[in-house]
């Protein structure tokens, strides 16, 4: 007696990667903390209105041909004295706040997201092979990192902005947006490596590591394809929280006067401009910049808190 298989299409489909997502413990742990739907909330109305400032900022507050030093100044609008066309008040070029505040945090984000992905590849990789190979190689690549760590971060970076400043005194705005992402990535690897290779030291001992060695793979494949994925893990939760240390860093050296280009200010460079005045009474200068930039670093950290307790399995 033969048995005849149901038809293919009598199989069910296979869910798709967005059901498999929205059925996911991480899906039901995101919904399930108020506080993290908040910070998410928060963080994604600020990426939108600094990636999309050019369409959503009431105006343009770099282009000169709009600037007029006669609204200089000016109080935010609930303010007596305040002008219904600048709602958050002007500084003393009379650029209105609001448009300078989301160009600004554009800036802000992408040095702080590019530096953090620098970081990232140069951390991984380095803490993959020394973790794997062991001996000298380890020895020399963690040497490496105490070294590293043995300078306060946001000196190597001053450093590091300085130096390439002082070289390349006239060059092009990509150049230095180059060197200040490197100055802020320069002490960022360490962490990502020591985590990665903490990590890999348990994974090249497990079973199907000694497997996939035992019939001929390569190395290289192995770490790429086996040990890679079973590390990530604690990186995605180090990268979304130094996000908001990478923003931070990079405020503090526009801040200081080294960071990115005067002609593209970022949330550290108004901060800046509204100290100096602060004293004289014009305060939402520097409180409003400040404010974006305190909104956008606790968003990414409370993601990054919800995330660690998410990915943790003793915590599931």
């Amino acid at each position: 007696m033969s048995t005849t298989s149901p038809p293919s299409s009598a199989l069910p489909a296979a869910p798709g990667f967005w059901a498999r997502f929205f059925d996911s413990d991480i899906w039901h742990s995101f919904t399930s903390s108020p506080m993290a739907m908040l910070a998410a909330a928060i963080a994604v109305v600020c990426l939108f209105v600094s990636l999309f400032a050019p369409w959503v900022a009431p105006h343009n507050p770099f282009d000169l041909a709009t600037l007029n030093l006669s609204d200089s100044r000016l109080p935010p609008v609930w303010v007596e004295g305040g002008n219904s066309a600048y709602l958050l008040g002007t500084d003393d070029q009379g650029r209105d706040i609001l448009s300078a505040i989301m160009y600004g945090a554009r800036i802000s984000l992408f040095v702080g997201l590019a530096s953090v992905l620098l970081s990232l590849v140069v951390g991984v990789g380095l803490g993959l092979l020394s973790g794997f190979v062991g001996g000298k190689v380890d020895a020399f690549i963690m040497r490496v990192c105490d070294v590293m760590l043995s300078f306060p971060s946001i000196l190597v970076a001053l450093l590091i902005d300085g130096v390439g400043r002082a070289m390349f005194p006239n060059a092009h705005e990509t150049l230095a947006f180059g060197v200040l992402i490197l100055a802020i990535s320069l002490t960022g690897w360490v962490q990502y490596a020591r985590t990665v290779r903490g990590s890999t030291l348990v994974e090249r001992n497990k079973e199907y590591v000694q497997a996939a060695r035992v019939i001929g793979v390569a190395p290289l494949r192995i770490m790429a394809r086996h040990v890679l994925p079973n590390v990530m893990g604690p990186v995605l939760v180090l990268a979304t929280i130094q996000v908001a240390a990478a923003i931070l860093t990079e405020a503090t050296l526009s801040f200081l006067g080294v960071g990115v280009p005067p002609t593209s200010p970022s949330l550290g460079t108004l901060i800046r401009i509204g100290n100096d005045v602060l004293f004289s009474g014009e305060w939402w200068i520097t409180i409003f910049p400040g404010a974006m930039l305190v909104l956008i670093a606790l968003s990414v950290n409370l993601l990054g808190d919800w995330l660690r307790d998410a990915l943790n399995p003793r915590l599931n």
